[in-house]
Protein backbone atom coordinates (compact mmCIF):
# COMPACT_ATOMS: atom_id res chain seq x y z
CA UNK A 1 0.00 0.00 0.00
CA UNK A 2 2.86 2.24 0.64
CA UNK A 3 4.07 2.47 -2.82
CA UNK A 4 0.80 3.85 -3.56
CA UNK A 5 0.71 6.99 -1.24
CA UNK A 6 3.76 7.40 -2.20
CA UNK A 7 4.83 10.78 -4.24
CA UNK A 8 7.02 8.81 -6.59
CA UNK A 9 3.87 7.78 -7.94
CA UNK A 10 2.20 9.87 -10.32
CA UNK A 11 -1.54 9.39 -9.57
CA UNK A 12 -0.71 9.75 -6.15
CA UNK A 13 0.98 12.89 -6.49
CA UNK A 14 -1.64 14.26 -9.05
CA UNK A 15 -4.62 13.44 -6.31
CA UNK A 16 -2.62 15.20 -3.94
CA UNK A 17 -1.86 18.17 -5.96
CA UNK A 18 -5.79 18.66 -7.23
CA UNK A 19 -7.06 17.96 -3.37
CA UNK A 20 -4.71 20.22 -2.22
CA UNK A 21 -6.29 23.21 -4.75
CA UNK A 22 -9.92 22.34 -3.88
CA UNK A 23 -9.14 22.92 -0.31
CA UNK A 24 -7.66 25.90 -0.78
CA UNK A 25 -10.65 26.67 -2.68
CA UNK A 26 -12.83 26.18 -0.05
CA UNK A 27 -10.63 28.28 2.41
CA UNK A 28 -12.06 31.13 -0.24
CA UNK A 29 -15.16 30.59 -0.37
CA UNK A 30 -14.73 30.75 3.83
CA UNK A 31 -13.01 33.81 3.40
CA UNK A 32 -15.45 35.50 1.41
CA UNK A 33 -18.25 34.20 3.41
CA UNK A 34 -16.14 35.89 6.19
CA UNK A 35 -16.04 39.46 4.16
CA UNK A 36 -19.65 39.57 3.22
CA UNK A 37 -20.82 39.56 6.21
CA UNK A 38 -17.85 41.98 7.23
CA UNK A 39 -19.62 44.20 4.74
CA UNK A 40 -22.94 43.71 4.64
CA UNK A 41 -22.60 43.18 8.17
CA UNK A 42 -24.57 40.81 8.37
CA UNK A 43 -23.85 38.27 11.35
CA UNK A 44 -24.97 34.77 13.06
CA UNK A 45 -23.92 35.38 16.55
CA UNK A 46 -24.90 38.33 18.91
CA UNK A 47 -20.87 38.69 20.14
CA UNK A 48 -20.14 39.33 16.61
CA UNK A 49 -22.58 41.88 15.99
CA UNK A 50 -22.20 43.62 18.94
CA UNK A 51 -18.28 44.18 18.12
CA UNK A 52 -19.56 45.52 14.74
CA UNK A 53 -21.67 48.04 15.51
CA UNK A 54 -24.95 46.48 17.56
CA UNK A 55 -27.24 43.75 17.92
CA UNK A 56 -29.18 44.84 15.30
CA UNK A 57 -26.50 43.56 12.63
CA UNK A 58 -27.53 39.74 13.89
CA UNK A 59 -29.30 38.93 10.44
CA UNK A 60 -28.98 37.04 7.48
CA UNK A 61 -27.88 38.63 3.96
CA UNK A 62 -28.70 36.80 0.58
CA UNK A 63 -25.07 36.97 -0.57
CA UNK A 64 -23.61 35.70 3.14
CA UNK A 65 -26.20 33.25 2.51
CA UNK A 66 -24.76 32.34 -1.11
CA UNK A 67 -21.66 31.88 0.04
CA UNK A 68 -22.61 29.78 2.62
CA UNK A 69 -24.81 27.56 0.45
CA UNK A 70 -22.03 27.68 -1.98
CA UNK A 71 -19.30 26.41 1.06
CA UNK A 72 -21.80 23.77 2.18
CA UNK A 73 -22.26 22.45 -1.12
CA UNK A 74 -18.50 21.99 -1.29
CA UNK A 75 -18.28 19.70 1.46
CA UNK A 76 -21.05 17.64 0.59
CA UNK A 77 -18.82 16.91 -2.82
CA UNK A 78 -15.37 17.87 -2.16
CA UNK A 79 -15.07 15.44 0.87
CA UNK A 80 -16.67 12.60 -0.65
CA UNK A 81 -14.37 13.29 -3.76
CA UNK A 82 -11.52 13.27 -1.47
CA UNK A 83 -12.77 9.71 0.15
CA UNK A 84 -13.16 8.16 -3.11
CA UNK A 85 -9.73 9.29 -4.91
CA UNK A 86 -8.22 7.95 -2.04
CA UNK A 87 -9.15 4.78 -2.81
CA UNK A 88 -9.59 4.95 -6.46
CA UNK A 89 -5.38 5.70 -5.89
CA UNK A 90 -5.27 2.47 -4.36
CA UNK A 91 -6.68 1.00 -7.29
CA UNK A 92 -3.46 1.61 -9.42
CA UNK A 93 -5.62 3.65 -12.34
CA UNK A 94 -3.56 4.36 -15.67
CA UNK A 95 -2.09 7.59 -14.07
CA UNK A 96 -3.35 9.41 -17.49
CA UNK A 97 -6.60 8.58 -16.78
CA UNK A 98 -6.74 9.26 -12.92
CA UNK A 99 -5.11 12.64 -14.06
CA UNK A 100 -8.43 13.48 -16.19
CA UNK A 101 -10.64 12.35 -13.82
CA UNK A 102 -8.83 15.02 -11.15
CA UNK A 103 -8.94 17.60 -13.29
CA UNK A 104 -12.24 17.50 -14.71
CA UNK A 105 -13.76 17.09 -11.15
CA UNK A 106 -11.49 20.14 -9.90
CA UNK A 107 -12.40 22.12 -12.44
CA UNK A 108 -16.53 21.65 -12.23
CA UNK A 109 -15.78 22.72 -8.57
CA UNK A 110 -14.17 25.73 -9.64
CA UNK A 111 -16.76 26.50 -12.31
CA UNK A 112 -19.85 25.48 -9.29
CA UNK A 113 -18.43 27.76 -7.33
CA UNK A 114 -18.17 31.07 -9.71
CA UNK A 115 -21.55 30.15 -11.09
CA UNK A 116 -23.21 29.99 -7.45
CA UNK A 117 -21.42 33.06 -5.93
CA UNK A 118 -21.61 35.42 -9.42
CA UNK A 119 -25.33 33.66 -9.63
CA UNK A 120 -24.30 32.91 -13.20
CA UNK A 121 -27.66 31.95 -15.61
CA UNK A 122 -28.96 28.53 -15.56
CA UNK A 123 -28.04 25.56 -15.92
CA UNK A 124 -24.21 26.77 -15.99
CA UNK A 125 -24.34 25.77 -11.96
CA UNK A 126 -25.78 22.31 -12.42
CA UNK A 127 -24.32 21.26 -15.33
CA UNK A 128 -20.67 21.78 -13.39
CA UNK A 129 -22.63 20.43 -9.96
CA UNK A 130 -23.08 16.99 -12.85
CA UNK A 131 -20.23 16.87 -14.52
CA UNK A 132 -18.21 16.30 -10.62
CA UNK A 133 -20.61 13.95 -9.87
CA UNK A 134 -20.36 11.92 -12.61
CA UNK A 135 -16.56 11.95 -12.05
CA UNK A 136 -16.77 10.79 -8.54
CA UNK A 137 -19.15 8.15 -9.56
CA UNK A 138 -16.94 7.23 -12.45
CA UNK A 139 -14.05 6.50 -9.33
CA UNK A 140 -16.38 4.99 -7.16
CA UNK A 141 -17.23 2.33 -9.98
CA UNK A 142 -14.24 1.78 -10.58
CA UNK A 143 -13.11 1.31 -7.10
CA UNK A 144 -15.98 -1.49 -6.52
CA UNK A 145 -14.87 -3.04 -10.15
CA UNK A 146 -11.22 -3.30 -8.64
CA UNK A 147 -12.49 -4.69 -5.65
CA UNK A 148 -15.00 -7.51 -7.00
CA UNK A 149 -11.94 -8.72 -8.71
CA UNK A 150 -10.06 -8.86 -6.04
CA UNK A 151 -12.11 -10.53 -3.94
CA UNK A 152 -13.01 -12.90 -7.50
CA UNK A 153 -9.30 -13.96 -7.85
CA UNK A 154 -8.27 -14.21 -4.19
CA UNK A 155 -5.96 -11.90 -3.64
CA UNK A 156 -7.00 -9.70 -0.43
Amino acid sequence: MSAFLDFKNPTFRSFAFYCMLLVLKMFMVSIITGQLRLSTKSFLNPEDAIRHGGPEFVRSHPDVERAVRTHRNDLENILPFILIGFFYVLSAPSPTVAAWHFRLFTAARLMHTVAYLAALKAPTRSLSYTAGLVVSISMAVQVVMTSFQTDRVGNR
